[in-house]
């Protein structure tokens, strides 16, 4: 039996209105999608430098008379301090007072001075370098190398061959424990010289 002559009248001219009102949900949810997207804030959820990045690209002030001092310049509010320069991480919580510092052993690939967030973390896996990691901690890439915070299940911190490119900013287990705990998706990484 032909459609035309069983469906009500109704039914068949609803057709038209249906696929007129499935267009406009569409186009509303493209439009809010993409309002969304213009309201992340700067480096949540990419891999690229924040918009403060000339500020950190200087190198930080140091207190001369205590070298693992938090550095002058390293922003400011709950966030993670990473020195290229220095080798050395500082956990700061609210207040701009240090939880933790500590001394880190860096991949190969460096980062660029500027503001991230945490992208992504992983509990364990295996580092591209074929060593068993724990507490991964990842706030950028550098052409296509990720970059981030972790520590080796064996407990070793020792240079990484310099013929690969690697990204892993090695911790101790303690260290990378409080890491962990402190840096979770989108909390702010402060890169500086």
């Amino acid at each position: 039996m032909p459609y035309e002559r069983w469906a009500p009248k109704v039914f068949r001219s609803s057709s038209g209105i249906v696929a007129g009102l499935t267009a406009t949900a569409l186009a509303a949810i493209g439009f809010l999608a993409y309002q969304a997207s213009a309201d992340v804030p700067g480096g949540l959820g990419s891999s690229r430098p924040g918009e403060s990045s000339a500020t950190a690209a200087a190198k930080a002030p140091r207190d001369k008379q205590h070298p693992t001092a938090l550095p002058a310049a390293s922003g400011t509010g709950r966030r993670v301090v990473y020195s290229v320069d220095d080798d050395r991480v500082w956990l700061v919580g609210s207040g701009d007072r240090v939880k933790r510092t500590f001394g880190v052993t860096p991949g190969t690939v460096d980062p660029t001075p500027a503001e991230y967030a945490v992208t992504s973390r992983s509990g364990k896996i295996t580092g591209s370098d074929g060593v068993a990691v724990e507490h991964v901690v990842r706030f950028t890439n550098v052409s296509g190398v990720a970059i981030g915070f972790s520590a080796a299940v064996n407990g070793t911190t020792s240079a990484p061959a310099s013929s690969k490119k690697l990204g892993g900013i090695r911790e101790s287990r303690e260290d990378g424990t409080a890491m962990w705990e402190f840096a979770t998706i989108g909390t702010r990484v402060t890169v500086i010289k």
